[in-house]
């Protein structure tokens, strides 16, 4: 029973006011040319964003670029764009094969030379989110750039190397995402998720990393929400995004979103 004057229930939680996040979108795909430039990475982007209870967000994790499977020597597929609310990251940008230079997106595409004596240049990067591809290295056929990555460019062909991409704890452990796919015959992947050439990988599934220069699709993105556990969980998360949870890593709540789009209410 209760003693008079005295409270018996404690204070319930309370909706955060601003969480942590991390938007990665998906990386570009590779050209069709077995040595083509590598797929850019995904866009990403990391800061905090203020947030109102009972309002709700829109989460959505770009899929991986694809890589051309058609005879006809053009670039690969752009990677979808990932969005947490009003943040926005642009999918990498696929890479050259042959017959044009890599697109442009989150991180651009590596470029490609052809027999024609054709040298394509890597496409560029978004600003704050990632940066360009690189060029191919001569004009005899099959001389790829990397893709670049978000937090390097991608280095030049004949084999080149994917850019790495950028450090993050968010999720509780040091990782690395939206890195570079290698270009050319062995070029290698940029750290966070880049395939290499070599062993024609594709990107890293949920790290948002470019696909690989021989032949590799891109990677999907990833959103990462945290905050501290001291706040309320998340009121509502939307039937068509696939995530996992964690209740207590480091006094955080985290949700890891990797596929999908929905609603999610604070």
């Amino acid at each position: 029973m209760p003693i008079l004057g005295v409270v018996a229930s404690s204070t319930p939680f309370v909706s955060p006011t601003s969480v942590e996040y991390l938007v990665v979108a998906g990386g570009g795909g590779s050209g069709y040319y077995a040595a083509s430039g590598g797929g850019g990475g995904g866009g990403v982007r990391t800061s905090t964003l203020s947030v109102s209870k009972g309002t709700g967000y829109t989460v959505t994790v770009g899929t991986g670029g694809l890589r051309n499977t058609s005879a006809n020597y053009n670039v690969g597929g752009n990677g979808g764009s990932s969005v947490f609310g009003s943040i926005t990251s642009t999918g990498g940008g696929g890479g050259s094969g042959g017959n044009s230079a890599g697109n442009s997106g989150g991180s651009g595409g590596g470029g490609c030379s052809n027999f024609s004596g054709i040298n394509y240049g890597g496409g560029s990067g978004t600003s704050g989110q990632g940066n360009a591809g690189g060029s191919a290295g001569g004009t005899s056929g099959g001389e790829g750039g990397g893709g670049g990555g978000a937090g390097a460019v991608g280095t030049n062909g004949p084999n080149g190397n994917g850019g790495n991409g950028v450090s993050s704890s968010i999720s509780g452990a040091a990782l690395f995402y939206g890195g570079g796919g290698g270009g050319g015959y062995t070029g290698t992947g940029g750290s966070g998720g880049g395939g290499n050439s070599a062993s024609s990988q594709g990107g890293t599934n949920g790290r948002g990393g470019g696909a690989s220069g021989n032949g590799g699709n891109g990677g999907s993105g990833v959103v990462i929400i945290s905050y501290p556990n001291t706040f309320a969980a998340l009121t509502t998360i939307g039937a068509g995004l696939t995530y996992t949870y964690q209740s207590n890593v480091s006094g955080n709540r985290i949700y890891t979103f990797t596929a999908g789009t929905g609603t999610v209410t604070v």
